[in-house]
């Protein structure tokens, strides 16, 4: 499993990159509209911010223009590339041509079905938009389920994007996701709970914290030292 960061903007980028458990990025055409420097210049940014995998989402929408934007992402970002294809009859032809040399994701999956064809594209990674299919099909969560279904067995994984809270990002992975999507804040979120807060409060306030660092210490240097 692995979590991403959903943003184009480089001082999330720099933030998570401290936190050294995000495991990538993800961008798209309206992410990177939101950056303050060119898409070539803030994808170079963003690759040199992570040792993982950097998603960029194909803009054309002919078939020779997405193959040649495909392959001047891959020349801007590198092995680190991971292009976002749309899940469509021309998205999947434009998968079958790229992914012999370039990894290559299907996104805004609807059905399982899509997620089939996918696969026999060549696609590695199926991407589905949790909360928008809840809201346009009824059920997000069982849309993963289904793909999970569909995928079971392939080396085709599954990135669930589009989590409104840490209950729907735990579903999805319940569900079948391998891997999370999340903007910053969601980010935050699914690594915060109150009562941890609160524990961490609770011991600070009792002492327990030096009683037991005290100890610890004086064992390591009888023993040791």
């Amino acid at each position: 499993m692995a979590l991403y960061l959903d943003s184009a903007i480089v001082a999330e980028a720099e933030i998570v990159k401290h936190w050294g458990w995000v495991k990538g990025i993800t961008t798209n055409p309206t992410l990177l509209a939101q950056a303050n420097t060119p898409p070539e210049t803030t994808l170079k940014t963003l690759a040199s911010l992570t040792s993982g995998p950097l998603y960029y989402q194909l803009l054309a929408c002919d078939y020779k223009k997405m193959v040649i934007e495909g392959k001047k992402a891959f020349e801007i970002i590198g092995d680190q590339t991971i292009l976002k294809i749309p899940a469509t009859p021309l998205g999947f032809e434009v998968v079958a041509t790229l992914s012999p040399a370039i990894t290559c994701s299907v996104t805004g999956i609807y059905s399982p079905t899509q997620a089939a064809v996918a696969k026999e594209a060549g696609a590695k990674i199926a991407i589905a938009y949790v909360n928008r299919a809840t809201r346009l099909l009824g059920d997000g969560i069982g849309l993963v389920k289904e793909i999970a279904t569909i995928l079971q067995g392939s080396n085709v994984e599954i990135l669930a994007a589009s989590i409104k809270s840490p209950a729907e990002a735990a579903a999805s992975l319940q569900a079948g996701a391998n891997h999370l999507t999340l903007p910053l804040a969601m980010l935050a979120a699914i690594a915060s709970h109150e009562l941890s807060n609160q524990t961490v409060a609770d011991f600070a306030a009792g002492g327990m914290g030096l009683t037991i660092q005290t100890n610890l210490t004086s064992i390591l240097d009888r023993e040791y030292f």
